[in-house]
């Protein structure tokens, strides 16, 4: 049996330079090999051919100390593949392949390194293989388990293919490198490995950033940073010379891979030259970056974990972004963090304080001149920050005057006053609010004004009636016996009832049970009557579809407003739609997108079930309303869509083609929020794909050239859409209408062009006061993104910079759709 091993020179030096030299051949060397690193000279050898089983001994390849194990370890009822510290009473997970799947509950799974050099999860109930290592094509001719922790692959040349230290979820292990621009997502828990909410990156300007989970590299996003001042040192965006090393003696640091120097070392002084120490650097669940030591004895016991090192100190939860909800904050009772609604709103949801906090009275529109004012009060708190940016901010001396401007204000919900220096104004929703008895600030919230004209009742003092006759007070006592003896029974008949229903309704639901629609998919199944029952017999319509109409719902005692989507039709177009957002939608989770929160399949029945949107859509609100949203609400409104449209090209796990991108697609949250709904035309793509063929999908007036021409069909269908969307949002009109003042302007493309030629877009927002260039840059942006050719139009990432001012925008050529 042939052993596999990188073999590495140690070359001695008397001087120090001559040191950097050789530690820069050392780690030249261990690149060269994968990534494996000295110490991994030693490993268990795994054949092709080898497997394993979730409850059948082996379950797992161990280490060749025994200290690290490959294979399947138990999370909640299942099991999940990946790499844990052995010996360890709760089990130290350090790294999990496909984490974002389900557990594996069949017992028919098994893992193998098949004969023709793959590394496969097999499920044979439902025939189905998952490779482990679906990033590379090259065949393995064998595997080793080193004593690092690193699980790795090597094809005839004993050259390694593919290796766990490559692709980190939540730590690195001693000897392993986070290279520049890599990424560590913490776990849900302790116990559930899948991505968590918070991310630790690698920065290429040398600077080591903690960020809440899908959140862009902003300094607004960041809780934590490692470089000059917290953040940031000159980012060029291309040097990727800077890395995080974790080596054997327990040294946390950032190197220059240049030069090999230490840029910043987060370890304690002092050395450990313990070879039965083994070092990790977690990120974990609750959004710290801790550095942990375990230490064993000569037999392999464990003597003690300790924490090394820690970004943020045990005291410092609530200043991790995103522990608390928009429109609350964090805050001490015991050392033990808790979150805190702000004045004016209520929990969204009282078991689960994270999911933040909502408005707890009905919004008093701009309309009524005076009646806002009269309706609200003025409540304030010392000392609280935010990092949400205001929509106007004005010079102002006294916390008074800040408080009036707002109360004034139809559009300011919470306003920030920086005590003698100005005043910030805001609306709701607010996120990453803090109290810092360091800042000098004043919190002012508006909230509803109660009505102290009501006239208090007048207390009457109760009559008292005394018993003093034996009869009737036996005769009393005989009617609570009795009418609790009756209670009792009541209950026990009730009781019994209620469990007979509990457990037929339970059988109902596994015989109804649909195999394949939601695998790999964490959603809720409903029967069909308890979805009926929650829509008052599907009586309350939202909208109407093609191929079916949505319903007004409540569930769990009215406690929980839902959108019920039923097929009406279900023909094979309509089971294809509903299998498509079932796929599209199920594992998306954006603050901009539409959440699917269950579903029904009961024979020829089949129903969604989506978050409450209660704003209506998008068309509702600049085609149909009395008057269009103000030109900040616009910008906003184009932003959200053009972040949800980003995430589901680019960041979800399988890239989506959305296919029908318009306003009636776009519905509003009770924040204003834009979230993209109605995924049943969508086209996912593998992680490898960029275009696909497909038939038309989408609406007239929305559709990209491409949809005609028989071309493949890629994400940059739904750029277009966006762009066709974004002049709707600028000038608040429909793309074709008929009832205009000039024939011009009846395609809104070619008449907006004609203005952004001429110079002349004070046009297209007559009557209206609006930042000017924010307005050419969206103009500038949408005409880019309608492009007929694909390969012109921007990418949703560069659209989302463009609009945001980071990135310049050049003059956009004449859509060839657009005649002048």
């Amino acid at each position: 049996m042939q052993e596999a091993s990188c073999y590495v020179i140690v070359l001695c030096y008397p001087s120090l330079m001559a040191s950097k030299i050789a530690v820069f051949f050392l780690l030249s060397i261990s690149f060269a090999c994968g990534g494996a690193q000295p110490q991994q000279k030693q490993c268990t050898h795994i054949v092709l051919g080898s497997s394993l089983h979730p409850t059948i001994t082996p379950t797992s390849w161990p280490s060749p100390s025994g200290q690290f194990a490959f294979g399947f370890y138990r999370q909640g009822t299942g099991f999940m593949v990946g790499i844990w510290l052995v010996g360890i009473d709760n089990i130290t997970v350090v790294w999990t392949a496909n984490r974002d799947d389900p557990p594996i509950t069949s017992n028919a799974t098994t893992l193998d390194l098949t004969h023709s050099g793959k590394l496969l999860l097999t499920t044979y109930e439902q025939e189905e293989e998952k490779p482990i290592t679906a990033t590379t094509s090259d065949s393995a001719s064998f595997a080793c388990m080193f004593d690092s922790g690193n699980f790795g692959l090597y094809n005839k040349k004993h050259s390694i293919i593919w290796e766990t230290f490559r692709y980190p979820t939540d730590t690195i292990l001693g000897g392993q490198i986070l290279p520049s621009g890599g990424q560590l997502f913490s776990s849900v828990s302790e116990t559930n490995h899948s991505t968590g909410q918070y991310r630790l990156k690698m920065q290429y300007d040398g600077n080591l950033v903690l960020y809440p989970a899908n959140t862009l590299d902003d300094i607004s996003e960041a809780y934590w940073g490692a470089g000059s001042n917290g953040y940031g040192n000159g980012a060029n965006g291309n040097d990727l010379k800077y890395r995080l090393y974790l080596n054997d003696t327990g040294h946390l640091q950032i190197i220059n891979g240049t030069s090999m120097d230490s840029v910043k070392d987060f370890s304690p002084s002092s050395e450990s030259n313990d070879t039965n120490t083994i070092y990790r650097a977690t990120l974990d669940a609750n959004g710290f970056f801790r550095l942990y030591s375990h230490a064993f004895d000569e037999t392999g016991k464990l003597k003690s974990s300790d924490v090394e090192w820690s970004a943020l100190e045990d005291t410092d939860l609530c200043k991790v972004n995103g522990f608390c909800g928009f429109n609350s904050f964090c805050t001490l009772n015991d050392n033990k963090p808790y979150c805190v609604c702000l004045p004016g709103t209520d929990l969204v949801d009282m078991n689960n304080p994270s999911l933040g906090c909502e408005r707890n009275f009905s919004e008093v529109g701009c309309g009524g001149g005076n009646d806002h004012v009269a309706s609200y009060n003025i409540t304030t708190t010392l000392n609280m920050m935010w990092s949400d940016i205001p929509y106007t901010y004005e010079p102002m001396t006294t916390k008074e005057e800040c408080g009036k401007s707002c109360l004034e204000d139809c559009n300011c919900e919470a306003a920030l006053f920086i005590t003698d220096s100005y005043c910030q104004r805001h609306k709701l929703p607010l996120r990453y609010v803090r109290r810092d008895t360091n800042q000098d600030t004043v919190a002012i919230f508006k909230v509803s004004m109660r009505s102290w004209n009501e006239t208090v009742p007048e207390l009457v003092k109760p009559t008292v009636h005394v018993f003093t006759s034996k009869k009737v007070i036996v005769q009393i006592l005989v009617l609570v016996l009795a009418f609790t003896a009756f209670s009792c029974l009541a209950l026990g008949i009730s009781g019994i009832y209620m469990f007979k229903i509990r457990v037929l309704r339970y059988k109902r639901l596994k015989e109804s049970e649909t195999l394949g629609l939601t695998k790999g998919l964490a959603l809720n199944l409903f029967s069909y009557d308890e979805l009926r029952r929650a829509t008052n017999g599907f009586k309350d319509e939202l909208g109407k579809g093609s191929f079916g109409t949505v319903y007004k719902g409540a569930l769990y005692k009215g406690k929980k407003l839902v959108a019920v989507k039923r097929l009406e039709k279900l023909v094979e177009e309509g089971e294809r739609e509903f299998r498509a957002e079932m796929r599209a939608i199920g594992r998306t989770h954006h603050k901009n997108v539409v959440q699917l929160l269950g579903y029904c399949a009961e024979g020829s029945k089949r129903l969604l079930v989506y978050e409450y949107m209660s704003n209506g859509s998008l068309a509702d609100v600049l085609f149909k309303a009395i008057r269009c949203p103000d030109w900040d609400e616009r910008v906003r409104i184009a932003l959200d869509v053009a972040r949800g449209i980003l995430y589901l090209h680019e960041e979800c796990k399988a890239p989506i083609i959305h296919c029908d991108i318009k306003p009636s697609n776009i519905l509003m949250d009770d924040f204003w929020t834009a979230k993209i709904s109605d995924f049943g035309l969508a086209k996912s793509l593998m992680p490898d794909q960029t275009r696909t063929f497909t038939m038309v999908r989408g609406t007239r007036g929305y559709l990209a050239p491409e949809w005609q021409k028989n071309t493949p069909i890629s994400v940059k269908a739904d750029v277009y859409s966006y762009g066709m969307v974004l002049l709707e949002i600028v000038c608040c009109r429909r793309n074709m209408e008929v009832n205009v003042s000039r024939p011009e302007e009846i395609d809104l493309s070619t008449w907006v062009y004609k203005c952004f030629v001429a110079r002349e877009l004070e046009k297209i927002v007559v009557g209206e006061e609006v930042d000017k260039r924010t307005l050419e840059n969206m103009v500038k942006v949408g005409l880019w993104c309608i492009q007929d050719q694909p390969v012109l139009r921007p990418s949703m990432k560069s659209v989302v910079l463009m609009l945001e001012g980071i990135t310049d925008i050049s003059a956009p050529p004449c859509p060839t759709n657009t005649s002048m």
